[in-house]
């Protein structure tokens, strides 16, 4: 693969196509927490960036170095993306619940473990990116994967900023709705990883 404008391009479609879900997740975590400082944003964004741009350079590393190994693993990944994302997503949902009974509005502070599982579970399918580039060098898998963190940051940006102005507006049902939606999020990679 040469330096041109279609590997760019290409690199940015796949960061795009990829943040999909930490997007997504990044909506749930913007509407359970409405009051998120700035600071705590860039680092939820920088969490879902780097693991974008980890896991495909992982999957390249699997492909040249411990292929053999690599497809059993690849069998699991939608089951591993379906509990975490359900046992975070029922977490909040439980506890959003009893919020509501209790009357309380009280908000959900994303904590540095739980951080780590929605970056996990959000970007485990794109290990499989690196079949797509196993086909580059190093030095173009990794200039690929660092677009794909960098799109991911930006776009996991802007979905923490919707879901924190959902957020202020749904007030004690944003947990309830984050929780569902990671929920969805956990099934929705299940399926498209099964078929």
């Amino acid at each position: 693969m040469n330096w041109s404008i279609i590997f760019f391009f290409n690199s940015i479609l796949l960061g795009v196509g990829l943040a999909m879900d930490a997007f997504s997740v990044s909506i749930a975590n913007g509407l359970t927490e409405p009051g998120m400082r700035k600071r705590k944003r860039r680092i939820i964004a920088g969490t879902f960036g780097f693991f974008q741009f980890f896991m495909p350079m992982a999957g390249w590393v699997c492909v040249h170095f411990i292929a053999e190994r690599f497809e059993m693993f690849q069998k699991a990944v939608p089951w591993i993306a379906l509990v975490l994302l359900l046992f975070i997503g029922g977490k909040m949902l439980i506890e959003g619940i009893r919020n509501r009974q209790e009357e309380e509005v009280q908000t959900v502070r994303l904590s540095g473990p739980a951080l780590l599982v929605q970056g996990i579970a959000t970007s485990i399918d794109a290990l499989s990116v690196g079949f797509a580039i196993s086909s580059y060098g190093w030095l173009q898998a990794a200039v690929c994967a660092l677009i794909i963190g960098v799109v991911t940051y930006f776009i996991s940006r802007i979905g923490l900023q919707l879901g924190k102005k959902a957020g202020e507006k749904l007030s004690g049902r944003a947990e309830i709705l984050g929780g569902c939606i990671l929920i969805f999020i956990g099934i929705e990679i299940f399926i498209r990883g099964v078929l």
